[in-house]
């Protein structure tokens, strides 16, 4: 069965029903999230998404905001660009800390880090292509802490994921935040099957 690729108008569930089912949802989304999560360094955190993570993420949205059927489009508009199309990875990449002068600190040194982004794949890298609705630097080179980042795959290199035997791994050649890991088995086989 194919996943789809975008959300619609028809796929948003009325407040009262997502609001009652909304304590198991949020239970069943966390095991989902489990496997599409992973640390990469001491400060930065990739959550991988899917149709089903921003399905979730827009009724989050809409439950907590309450902007009623008027806030739908927005939403759409916002959470749709995130779901992975047939040959790419897409990534919500947080760097986490919590004090608040040491995060200004971190992301002061870490401008333009959206764009040394990657993913190897048995020695190949996939340069990773950060959305462009904002500028995520600041002028005075401050980095956001929240990037969403593509990873647009060829056909062979969607094989080499797949493969048992395949080495990924995640991370980061900024100057400032030289940092990358190794993907478990686990999220590989998640992530798998974002692709058609």
């Amino acid at each position: 069965m194919t996943t789809p690729k975008s959300i619609t108008r028809e796929d948003i569930l009325p407040f009262d029903d997502y609001a009652s089912t909304r304590k198991e949802r949020k239970k069943a989304l966390m095991a989902v999230k489990k496997d599409r999560r992973m640390e990469v360094g001491p400060h930065a955190s990739f959550y991988f998404e899917s149709y089903e993570t921003m399905w979730n993420q827009i009724h989050e949205m809409l439950y907590i905001e309450r902007g009623g059927d008027a806030q739908v489009p927005d939403e759409l508009a916002a959470y749709n660009p995130l779901i992975p199309q047939g040959s790419e990875l897409v990534a919500t990449v947080m760097f986490e800390i919590g004090d608040p002068d040491r995060r200004a600190k971190v992301l002061s040194s870490l401008g333009g880090v959206e764009e040394t982004i990657s993913i190897t794949v048995d020695g190949e890298k996939i340069m990773g292509l950060a959305e462009m609705d904002v500028d995520r630097t600041t002028e005075g080179g401050k980095a956001s802490s929240v990037q969403f980042v593509h990873f647009a795959f060829t056909g062979a290199q969607v094989t080499a994921f797949r493969a048992a035997d395949a080495a990924v791994t995640v991370g980061f050649a900024h100057e400032s935040y030289a940092h990358s890991a190794g993907m478990s088995g686990a999220i590989r086989a998640a992530l798998a099957q974002d692709f058609e």
